[in-house]
């Protein structure tokens, strides 16, 4: 029987789990949304709950608290200063777990865990992505419009022939 055994052993050392959770609660925080599968997504939900829990607490304890298990000061920030405030009155349930599909590997279930929240926050990020690709595609066309031009101008007639030498 395994009364009171709680948590997920994860099939890894104390340290290694411990390790793989700091880094998965980091992730969360800063990206708002990983993809995992269903059993680390399970053990990573309580953890996740506390430190927001922690952030909206919002005393030096608790940020010490908080620094002591992230892996980064800037995940610290993020959680202080945007994440914890965005739950103000919310009692808990801070994270959703949403199954995908079946990894091709191993078959292991997939799923991605999210805050609350953060669909405006990724819409954004997704945004602000498809805004850059398009900057960057239009100075791509640019510079082979001009790279074109510049070789019609100093050219003119430049024809490549059958040796692949340039014929003037």
């Amino acid at each position: 029987m395994r009364h009171k055994v709680a948590g997920y052993k994860l099939g890894r050392t104390t340290s290694h789990r411990r390790a793989l959770l700091r880094n998965m609660v980091t992730s969360i925080i800063m990206e708002e949304r990983i993809e995992t599968t269903v059993v680390k997504a399970k053990a990573v939900r309580p953890s996740v709950e506390k430190m927001i829990t922690l952030g909206k607490r919002g005393d030096l304890a608790a940020r010490r608290q908080v620094a002591a298990y992230l892996m980064t000061d800037e995940a610290v920030r993020k959680l202080f200063d945007t994440v914890a405030p965005r739950f103000g009155d919310r009692k808990g349930g801070y994270t959703r777990i949403i199954r995908g599909a079946w990894r091709k590997g191993d078959g292991t279930e997939k799923a991605f865990i999210e805050l609350l929240g953060s669909e405006q926050v990724l819409d954004e990020k997704r945004q602000k992505r498809a805004e850059i690709r398009a900057k960057k595609a239009e100075e791509t066309r640019k510079a082979m419009e001009q790279a074109d031009a510049q070789a019609q101008a100093e050219g003119g007639a430049v024809e490549p022939t059958e040796g692949g030498d340039k014929k003037e």
